[in-house]
Formats: C-alpha cells, sequence, structure tokens
C-alpha cells in the first residue's frame, strides 16, 4: 500500500503532489467545481504552486486525492486547511471534479475518510465547514458523514451579481478533548 493511502469501500485517497497540478487545474477550473468554492478566481499553475509549497508543504493542510477504487481514475481531492493544532480545529473541504464521477456516493465516502483521519490521526476537536446554503446535495452529504448545522450567514458573499448565503456545519470530536 502505497504511503499515507487510506482505503475505503469504494474509493481511496493518498497524498496529493506537483504531479496532481494539471488535474486539479482542470477540476478547480471546471464551471461546475468553481462555482461551488467561495472563492472562484481561476486557478493557475503558479497558484497550485504557492498552496502546495506554502500551506501542503507546512502542514497547515492536509490535502488527498480521491481515487476509484475499481480503475485507479483520480476523480477530486479533499483537504484539510487552516489546521490549527493549539485549539485542535481546521476546516474541510472537498470537491469532486470529474462531472461522471459526482453523485455516486464517492464525495460521501471521502468525506467519511476524511473526518475519520481528522478524529482519530490529528486528533483534533473540531472540524468546520462553510458550505452555500442552496447546494442541498453537498449539505447532505455532509450530514451524513456527521456534520451538524451550527450558523447561518444571509448575503456572505456577493457572486455572479447576487449575493448567496453560507450555512456553516461542523464536528466536535467529543473524545479528543
Amino acid at each position: 500500500m502505497e504511503k499515507g493511502r487510506i482505503e475505503g469501500v469504494n474509493i481511496y485517497l493518498r497524498p496529493i503532489t506537483m504531479d496532481d497540478t494539471a488535474d486539479i487545474l482542470r477540476w478547480r477550473n471546471d464551471e461546475r467545481v468553481r462555482s461551488n468554492f467561495i472563492d472562484q478566481a481561476l486557478f493557475t499553475v503558479e497558484t497550485h504552486e504557492n498552496w502546495m509549497r506554502t500551506r501542503v508543504a507546512s502542514g497547515s493542510v492536509v490535502q488527498f486525492i480521491i481515487h476509484e477504487k475499481e480503475t485507479g481514475r483520480p476523480v477530486g481531492s479533499v483537504y484539510l486547511r487552516d489546521i490549527d493544532r493549539k485549539n485542535k480545529k481546521a476546516e474541510y473541504g472537498i470537491f469532486i471534479g470529474e462531472a461522471d464521477a459526482a453523485g455516486k456516493g464517492l464525495g460521501s465516502e471521502a468525506a467519511r475518510l476524511a473526518v475519520a483521519y481528522a478524529r482519530d490521526t490529528l486528533k483534533l476537536h473540531k472540524l468546520m465547514l462553510r458550505v452555500f446554503a442552496d447546494n442541498a446535495g453537498a449539505v447532505k452529504s455532509y450530514q451524513r458523514a456527521g456534520f451538524e448545522k451550527e450558523g447561518y450567514l444571509r448575503d456572505e458573499f456577493l457572486q455572479a451579481g447576487g449575493y448567496r448565503d453560507i450555512l456553516l456545519m461542523a464536528i466536535i470530536f467529543e473524545e479528543n478533548q
């Protein structure tokens, strides 16, 4: 098994590398994916290299590439960002970049694996996320992974000529005090 690989039923996660740059750029710049990100700026090679150098390499981000187990094909990414080791918390994020892999439960499985990693490996106390309130599919997926609604921010981001609301969700790991 590859170092750092996390096995699921239908997917596996492996740590991101610079070799993933082309996929990350293609996925993040796809309108279907980008429209669900708070920061909707186009990704560049420089943006990604800076992320890898300043965030992933420093340990403030742990990022994995999601692979279909049956084919080995990379289909997206899941990450824990802004890891605060003092307060034992981080922010969760995910995207399924391959359109034909969306809606098949792979994101929900990746969420469960990432939540377990945050709890058991990083020993976090809290994992939170921000999601557009109108992204009902993502909200349901997050709830299946154990996230609960914590707050609602109205008119939080101006995008495409209108304001969008943000839902704050989190998991508290009581065992990691």
